[in-house]
Parts: structure tokens; C-alpha cells; sequence
């Protein structure tokens, strides 16, 4: 099972047929961010993106229909089955390359998920088979989901969903035998059984803040067309700039995208030929060795990041705190331009091979959901094609942060310092945008 999780872990596909050379690629997306923050200086001098009221809302009838019991309920119920389908295939079936449960997890759920959630929203928190579990357990109980011994601290915020995302990256990139059965088994016994513990304690809203996995998704779902309007909950079509405007000011939201675009940087550095042999060489541990990476990647994100939007911020004589949350939303295009650069061959060419042998979960030759006898489709893996995809998304990623950051500058900082306070931020976007894509086509 090793060389299966090597082939896990990281992208597909050579990055050598980028249609024009990495250091043209690289001034290209410097100048787009450089010409689109003197555009937005000029051109966008009120704030604009006004999350509350956005958006227009869907018929009534396609309202009842999302939002009516029996679909909520099946939706939850089919989250359970799905999981319960993959713990089959983890405790039944054969450790071996063929088993599922490797590519379900590391492709079509760490991968898929957060893609989809862009689609059609935060799909997680609705399948979400922990909430699931915990639902049901109320019902035995005949207690409500929602209500807990006490209330989630404000100042816990997202961090522990920022500590359940680095442990599992860490499981991923890190940890040996990463897809071996009993390893997965032994990790997300833990981790459902911390998360039933805290939703027992704070009730339902912990999921939301401190299961990595549904914070994640909804992040993503930020970007989403569709969404519920928060000034009166209906459910509505917006700009999707406006669905990331209104993320949630709250403590640890930073730590989460730091989390999320430090290991997926580290990913990228880790394939490199440099690490590689520095690690062979090393008289160290590897493992000790590349955890020592990993967090390192991620405290030069987070801190990158933090000591920009403090220094932002203090046009408006906000805290550090304050302000590191105050723009802590504007990763998260970011965030999902480099998964999308950095894993879309992974989920094409392992995706589809997750699903044919999803058909034979024990490994006994069946084919229960027919797709057993189907062959990989590599088009859309094309190098050529996967390349420019990898550009245009990280480019894009940044342009709509540096537009967040913006918006949010112009409504934090007084008039005369709305576009000099923002440079800080321009400067990490534009260390982010050189450091992405110099370790995304040197691994």
C-alpha cells in the first residue's frame, strides 16, 4: 500500500508542458495583481459587496422543496449510508491496492467535497454523517441535537477545526502506512468519537465550528451561486464574492485557511527533487524531518499572512486580532484555486478509479454499483490542459482575494488611507501568488 499512497498524497501529471515558460507565468499573474489592485484603487472607492442583502431569491416553490423536512432528512440519511458503505470496506474488505477506502477518503472526499461545496454550496453539512450519528443518538436519548450541557465559547471559535485539519493533512503527507486500513480505521475512530464527545457538551453548532471537514466545505461553499441570505434566510442567488464577504468574523478562522493553504504548499515542496534528496540525506527521522516541514509551512502562511492584515489594520486602530480576522475571508478563493491546481488530476484519474472499485468494496470480484467494468477517462488530465488550469486558477484565486481585501479595506480604513493601508496585504498576495506557483511546477 505504500506506492498507492505516494500516488495519493500528490497531483498527477507532468508540469513541464506549462504552454509558456514558468517565469512568464509567474510575471503574468504579478502584473494581473498589480493591475487589477491600481483598478480597484480607482474604480472601487465604496464598499460594494454587501452580504447581508445580496443576492436574488429562488421561486418560493424550489424554496419549500430545499428546504422541506423529508429532503433534510434524506439527505442525512444517505450521509449515513455513504459512510456506513465506506466502513464496510474498511473493516470487511482487503487491505490491498483495490480497496476503496484510501481513494474515498483522500480524493473523493478531501478533494471532491470542498469542489462540489463550490457548485451547490456547503453539501457537507447536510450529508455531515457525524451530525448523523449525533441525530440519532438524540432521538435515543429524546434529546434535542441542538442543545448541549453549555454553550460554545466565542474565543474557541474555529481552532479546533483548524487542529482536526492539520492532523489529518499530517495523516496524509506525512504519516507512514497512510492507507492502510488499520490506519484509517484507528484515525477517524478517534475523530468520531471527539466530535460526538464535543457535540454531546456544545450541542449541534460544534460541527460547525470545530469538525475540520464540515468547517472546510462550508468555507468553499462560500463561493457558491447559491446560498441563504442572512438578513431574512432565504435561499437565493448571489455573486459569489458576496458569499465569501459574508464569512463569519470569528477567532481561528485564520488558523483554519493558514492550515489549509500552508499544507497544500507543502504538498507542492514536498515532491520537489531539492527536499526529496535532503530528506535521504538527512541523519534525521524522515517522519520527525517532514513534520517539522509541514509545520513550518504552515506558521510561514499564517504568519505571512497575520503580519500583513495587522499591518492593515492599523489605519483603523484595530488590533492585530481584529484585524487578522477582519481579512482572514480573503484566503479562502485562494485556498480553493490551489486545490483545485494542485489535486484536479488527482481527482480525475484516482477519483475514477475510486469509483470502479467502489463497486467491489470487499474485494470479492462484485459489482454492486455497475461501475466495475469501466475504464479511466485521461482527457481532462491532459498535461497541457491541466497546466493552464493550474495557472489560471491560482492567478484567479488571487485576483478575487486581492478584491475581498480591498472591499474590506475601503469599509475598515479611513478614507485617506483606504488604498496605501491595503499594500501590506497586496505584498503577501503577491508572495503567495510567486511561492504557489514557482513550488506548484518545480514538484
Amino acid at each position: 500500500m505504500t506506492g498507492s499512497g505516494a500516488v495519493l498524497a500528490h497531483g498527477l501529471g507532468s508540469r513541464e508542458d506549462l504552454p509558456i515558460p514558468l517565469h512568464y507565468a509567474v510575471i503574468g499573474a504579478v502584473v494581473a495583481l498589480l493591475v487589477s489592485f491600481l483598478a480597484l484603487g480607482v474604480l472601487w472607492r465604496e464598499p460594494r459587496l454587501r452580504p447581508r442583502e445580496a443576492g436574488w431569491p429562488l421561486p418560493a416553490g424550489v424554496q419549500r422543496v430545499l428546504d422541506a423536512r423529508p429532503l433534510r432528512t434524506g439527505l442525512r440519511v444517505l450521509g449515513l449510508v455513504m459512510a456506513a458503505y465506506v466502513v464496510m470496506a474498511a473493516t470487511l474488505g482487503r487491505d490491498d491496492a483495490l480497496n476503496p477506502t484510501a481513494g474515498t477518503v483522500y480524493v473523493l472526499f478531501w478533494v471532491g467535497v470542498p469542489l462540489l461545496s463550490v457548485l451547490l454550496g456547503p453539501v457537507w453539512r447536510l450529508v455531515n454523517p457525524l451530525r448523523g450519528v449525533h441525530w440519532v443518538l438524540s432521538m435515543l436519548l429524546r434529546t434535542k441535537p441542538e442543545k448541549g450541557l453549555a454553550l460554545y465559547p466565542r474565543w474557541l471559535g474555529y481552532y479546533p477545526a483548524a487542529l482536526s485539519l492539520l492532523a489529518f493533512v499530517w495523516l496524509e503527507l506525512v504519516a507512514p502506512e497512510n492507507t492502510s486500513l488499520r490506519v484509517l480505521r484507528t484515525f477517524f475512530a478517534f475523530y468520531l468519537a471527539v466530535n460526538l464527545l464535543g457535540a454531546t457538551y456544545y450541542g449541534s453548532r460544534w460541527f460547525g465550528r470545530a469538525d475540520g471537514f464540515e468547517v472546510f466545505s462550508s468555507l468553499a461553499g462560500r463561493l457558491s451561486p447559491l446560498g441563504r441570505r442572512p438578513a431574512d434566510g432565504q435561499l437565493v442567488l448571489r455573486d459569489p464574492l458576496s458569499g465569501v464577504a459574508g464569512t463569519p468574523v470569528a477567532p481561528g478562522l485564520f488558523a483554519v485557511v493558514g492550515v489549509l493553504l500552508g499544507t497544500t504548499a507543502y504538498d507542492s515542496f514536498s515532491s520537489s527533487p531539492w527536499w526529496v534528496v535532503r530528506v535521504q540525506e538527512s541523519s534525521w527521522n524522515p517522519r520527525w524531518l517532514e513534520t517539522l516541514a509541514l509545520l513550518a509551512s504552515v506558521a510561514l502562511v499564517i504568519g505571512l499572512f497575520a503580519g500583513a492584515a495587522s499591518l492593515s489594520g492599523r489605519g483603523a486602530g484595530l488590533p492585530p486580532s481584529r484585524a487578522v480576522a477582519e481579512f482572514a475571508h480573503t484566503l479562502v478563493p485562494i485556498v480553493i484555486g490551489y486545490v483545485l491546481a494542485h489535486y484536479w488530476s488527482l481527482l480525475v484519474i484516482i477519483g475514477q478509479q475510486t469509483v470502479i472499485q467502489l463497486s467491489d468494496p470487499l474485494g470479492n470480484g462484485s459489482n454492486w454499483l455497475g461501475t466495475g467494468g469501466r475504464g479511466i477517462d485521461s482527457r481532462l488530465a491532459d498535461p497541457t490542459l491541466v497546466a493552464t488550469l493550474q495557472v489560471c486558477s491560482v492567478v484567479a484565486g488571487h485576483i478575487l482575494g486581492v478584491v475581498l481585501a480591498h472591499d474590506r479595506a475601503i469599509a475598515l480604513l479611513p478614507r485617506r488611507n483606504a488604498v496605501l493601508g491595503q499594500l501590506p496585504m497586496l505584498v503577501a498576495m503577491v508572495a503567495y501568488t510567486v511561492g504557489g506557483l514557482t513550488l506548484l511546477f518545480a514538484s
